[in-house]
């Protein structure tokens, strides 16, 4: 069963156009590079969103579209961040993984959770977009996650891990199947950039 429903997804994607196709393959070669902790995932990923914001315009997604924009300054952002890690360590040459406190994750948390049911009060007041809070809780849970990002924060990827699994439904429901099929690589690669940051974490605390 399986196997079908990925060979079905694999057509689907090959069905895509070609500026869909190349935001899947930026996208994931993003990600992969977040995963090794490369600052080229930074330029990669601005062209990536650069690209998702003009398909999402053309599917008439605009509360999507805009979302893209609020994203590239969240990877300007972080990569001021990765590559000015004297906040961590005056002896710092790199920014190191680490993880939030329970507070800091409750905070964050209410922080997606606030913002999606006011994002979403709005979106269904003022805009056009037919399916307001569902865009809402995929954008400010995003947004969440990449400002956890841009610290080297470990439950990035738990938030990532959130966005992916909604998103894979959402894409499949307005038929970008490219996307789909992204998503779900996006949940493989959340999977293993937690257990990547991990292993960087417990070697630093074990050098430390």
């Amino acid at each position: 069963m399986l196997s079908e429903i990925l060979c079905q997804i694999g057509a689907m994607v090959v069905d895509a156009g070609t500026v869909q196709i190349a935001a899947v393959v930026l996208g994931l070669l993003g990600v992969g590079l977040a995963v090794r902790q490369s600052l080229w995932n930074f330029p990669v990923g601005l062209v990536q969103v650069t690209l998702t914001a003009w398909i999402f315009y053309d599917q008439r997604l605009y509360a999507d579209m805009t979302l893209q924009s609020a994203y590239a300054v969240a990877l300007v952002y972080g990569w001021w961040c990765w590559t000015h890690p004297a906040s961590y360590g005056a002896h710092r040459t790199r920014l190191p993984v680490t993880c939030l406190s329970g507070t800091g994750r409750l905070v964050a948390v209410a922080i997606a959770g606030v913002g999606a049911l006011l994002w979403g009060v709005g979106l269904a007041h003022f805009g056009a977009d037919p399916l307001p809070y569902r865009d809402a809780f995929i954008g400010a849970f995003g947004l969440v996650a990449q400002a956890l990002a841009a610290h080297k924060k470990l439950e990035v990827w738990f938030g990532w891990l959130v966005v992916n699994v909604v998103g894979v439904v959402v894409y499949w429901q307005v038929e970008l199947y490219g996307f789909v099929g992204l998503y779900i690589l996006y949940i493989v690669l959340a999977v293993a950039g937690w257990r990547a940051w991990r292993r960087s974490m417990m070697r630093a605390s074990t050098v430390g």
